[in-house]
């Protein structure tokens, strides 16, 4: 029995120590092996790997003479913050991260694991794409992967981590998943690379250029976070977790916190113009309203008329959706619409309770806008809301018109509590376009239509776009202090914990794609 552990002791220390050559290699490109990656991402000591000794099975073009332990993936569970969670770890340094079979065998039970478990999983990408020689079995190998990450969707938290190339059926995996971060100039995500997009069309393009981190974070929407190195990107993914609750039947953890309740925000009354037309970036807004300023924007690059982030009240997390006066006007696009959308249902599935902070002028206009489907998109966010049952409150600061006012968490749609500042103007359109249609003929008929549209406009404000219109028809439910908004939130959270809403009985619902 002694000789055997020896034997055994040997075995694991050559799998741990890998082939010299090839991390050095690794080291030479800016990136850090599997094991150093979980070593960052998992509490110290804390590690338990899975099948470290699984070799795959596969013969053919030389593979029977190569047979490396762990097969190029790295599986197992860990505490990050003293909770669980799984994690598995492509080894570029064997058969370049390739997925074969015992690969992908490899993930999907780690994966199942994890479901069983209730417990998050973080996945350290940084593989070449499926293994060639083993053929259709890789490509098998994909699908029950992707089948997992379906099945887990809104019941464990799922986070993909590039840290090197994605490409072809396997850049599906992070797609499907909760959140997705990026390394720059490391990482890369694409479904046909450089030389495959040359040769049909004839673009010549970098691998960065096509897929890169900024072009996912600021493009395509794909990245939700973009870091410059590995130790922030991997340090970032463990913030993120403390935020998130272990599974679906769980809410997220909640924080000591030395920020008084009930606070005063008096800065609040300088930031935000009263002038609707006037900018200002909500940003500031959100980070004197929450615990220590403190907050983790989602998707920060893409999307920027809306914010949306995670941050806590009174050491609890919840989800704000911001419209960003900054950007556009703060205008709803197609683009924000997806991204405040997936957002919602991303803390509806988390019971993570949402904020919506309201200063909108409506959908954006034009052509593209409408032929890109403008209507199809931004009835995702209506749906989103809609169907979410977690505590929801929206605070409107300045302009809330038309269509996007009713979308954007409105007491129609289901909001719990509304809350509206004194500078609040709801509409169904500003009162210079309002005036136009409804006084079109008194405008044209007047010897000076200009004094007239003027004056039209100053009644209409004064009639139907007063800061207590809304709260004498019981659309909002108090005008506040601005001052007192972390108190009101904070107020209304308490009272909602224990909220309990249900849907109708159905298999699932049909959200507009």
């Amino acid at each position: 029995m002694y000789e055997r552990v020896v034997e055994l002791a040997k075995i694991r220390s050559d799998v741990l120590d890998g082939v010299k050559q090839a991390t050095e290699a690794q080291h030479a490109k800016g990136k850090l092996t599997a094991r150093e990656r979980i070593a960052l991402l998992v509490d110290e000591g804390s590690f338990r790997e899975v099948e470290q000794l699984r070799r795959h099975r596969a013969t053919g073009f030389g593979l029977e003479a190569k047979r490396p332990y762990t097969d190029g993936v790295v599986t197992g569970w860990g505490t990050v913050e003293g909770r669980t969670v799984f994690v598995y770890a492509h080894d570029f340094r064997i058969f370049g991260g390739a997925l074969g079979e015992a690969h992908a065998t490899k993930i999907h039970k780690i994966m199942d694991m994890a479901i069983a478990a209730g417990a998050p999983l973080v996945s350290l990408n940084d593989g070449a794409g499926a293994r060639i020689q083993e053929g259709v079995s890789a490509l098998a190998g994909y699908g029950g992967i992707f089948q997992r990450n379906t099945r887990a969707s809104g019941v464990i938290p799922q986070i993909s981590v590039m840290l090197g190339p994605c490409a072809g059926g396997a850049a599906y995996s992070p797609a499907l998943t909760d959140f997705v971060f990026m390394v720059r100039e490391t990482s890369q995500m694409f479904i046909t690379g450089p030389d495959v997009v040359k040769a049909v069309t004839g673009e010549e393009i970098t691998q960065n250029g096509l897929g890169g981190a900024d072009v996912h974070a600021q493009t395509s929407g794909v990245a939700h976070f973009a870091y410059d190195d590995e130790e922030t990107c991997i340090a970032e993914v463990r913030y993120l977790l403390s935020m998130l609750p272990a599974n679906n039947r769980e809410n997220p953890p909640a924080a000591a916190c030395d920020d008084p309740a009930d606070r005063r925000c008096e800065r609040l009354l300088e930031i935000v113009p009263l002038d609707g037309s006037r900018p200002y970036d909500v940003r500031t807004v959100v980070e004197e309203i929450v615990d220590d300023g403190d907050h983790m924007e989602v998707h920060e690059q893409w999307a920027t008329s809306v914010v949306t982030t995670l941050a806590r009240l009174d050491g609890r997390v919840v989800g704000i959706v911001a419209s960003q006066p900054q950007s556009l006007a703060g205008v709803l696009d197609i683009e924000a619409s997806e991204k405040a959308a997936r957002f919602v249902q991303m803390c509806d599935a988390f019971n993570i309770p949402l904020v919506t902070l309201v200063d909108v002028p409506g959908f954006l206009p034009g052509v593209d806008q409408e032929h890109g489907g403008i209507i199809r998109h931004g009835a995702k966010l209506l749906y989103a809301y809609c169907n979410a049952t977690v505590p929801r409150v929206q605070v409107i600061l300045r302009k809330a018109y038309g269509g996007a006012y009713i979308v954007m968490d409105s007491r129609s749609i289901g909001t719990d509590v509304s809350f509206a500042w004194p500078s609040n103007e709801i509409a169904v359109m500003g009162a210079e376009g309002a005036a136009g249609v409804v006084f079109r003929r008194r405008i044209q008929a007047a010897d000076d239509p200009e004094a007239m549209r003027e004056q039209l406009v100053k009644e209409y404000k004064a009639e139907l776009m007063h800061p207590y219109y809304a709260a004498e028809r019981g659309l909002v439910d108090d005008v506040i202090d601005p001052a007192d908004t972390r108190s009101a939130l904070i107020a209304a959270l308490v009272m909602l914990r224990t909220k309990h809403a249900d849907l109708p009985t159905r298999k699932h619902g049909n959200p507009p794609m």
